[in-house]
């Protein structure tokens, strides 16, 4: 057994190289009556590489319906989405331009508009690293994070929202928002949001 270490860019000739010198390997150890069982192939193997499937394959982030592929989604491939991470709106405020938004003062009204509050920040494992514009889901509709995250809030931009007030859903990621895309807004990978989510956060199966 063996892992593919490069297998999430399918540009990349060393998933081959690993594939060439692995089936060496596996000829050697072979004897006249058997040959040894074998895996090698992950989500990216599994997607991208159909000869590293061997005996037995391994798949790991394509369960959680996400892509093993630098800047693809898994809906690219077929896949669904099965974790979602949502919250709820809690205040729906209007502010004047030139009015600072979260710690630092870090982002600023460009204009007099609704920010809106929503119960969920780094203590939840949100990323405290995503950035300003990174999209989220207000009552089903594309909204925009504001500022920095704090422990147990963000805020959210609802400029052009219909029909917003506090109590309605908020996704983060899953349905309806690839969880790729946020981690590419929180310069980090998609594996690292999952994992990232605190035990604080109830769960639903």
């Amino acid at each position: 057994m063996s892992h593919l270490a490069n297998a999430d860019d399918k540009a990349d000739a060393m998933t081959e190289t690993q594939y060439q010198r692995f089936s060496r390997t596996q000829k050697k150890l072979a004897t006249d009556t058997t040959a040894p069982m074998a895996s090698l192939a992950n989500s990216g193997g599994l997607l991208g590489w159909p000869q590293t499937h061997l005996d037995w394959v391994r798949p790991g982030i394509m369960l959680y319906g996400i892509s093993p592929f630098q800047n693809h989604t898994g809906g690219e491939h077929h896949l669904q989405a099965v974790m979602t991470l949502k919250s709820r709106l809690i205040a729906r405020n209007f502010h004047r331009r030139g009015k600072s938004v979260g710690y630092g003062g870090s982002w600023t009204c460009p204009e007099d508009m609704p920010v809106g509050v929503v119960a969920i920040g780094y203590g939840d494992g949100y990323p405290r690293h995503a950035r300003a514009g990174t999209p989220l889901l207000v009552n089903g509709q594309r909204a925009s994070l504001l500022g920095r995250v704090s422990m147990d809030m963000i805020t959210v931009d609802l400029r052009g929202l219909q029909n917003i007030n506090p109590g309605d859903e908020v996704i983060l990621w899953g349905e309806g928002l690839p969880a790729e895309e946020v981690a590419r807004h929180a310069d980090t990978i998609a594996y690292d949001l999952l994992c990232g989510v605190n035990p604080r956060v109830a769960v639903q199966y």
